[in-house]
């Protein structure tokens, strides 16, 4: 009798959910349209500004690996050498 009472209780939660799907659709469509109206678009002078920030910023990141891997590439050969007797 106790799993009849909790298998209608479920039935109603779920019944309600569906019912109020429009509804919460609706209100989640109406909190986006008021997200966009609150987006702006970046002006040329920014976007190039971030892009020249970003382009300096590739080639300095660049320059930093290429530097780390030639140190790291001959302290491994060195290694082996070593451990290798050559």
């Amino acid at each position: 009798m106790a799993k009849a009472a909790v298998a209608t209780v479920d039935d109603n939660k779920l019944s309600a959910r569906l019912k109020s799907w429009p509804q919460r659709v609706k209100g989640f469509y109406n909190e986006v349209r008021n997200e966009m109206k609150k987006v702006t678009t970046p002006s040329l002078k920014d976007v190039q500004a971030t892009t020249v920030v970003t382009i300096i910023t590739v080639f300095i990141f660049g320059a930093f690996f290429w530097i780390v891997d030639g140190i790291l590439g001959k302290v491994i050969d060195a290694a082996i050498g070593y451990l290798t007797g050559r």
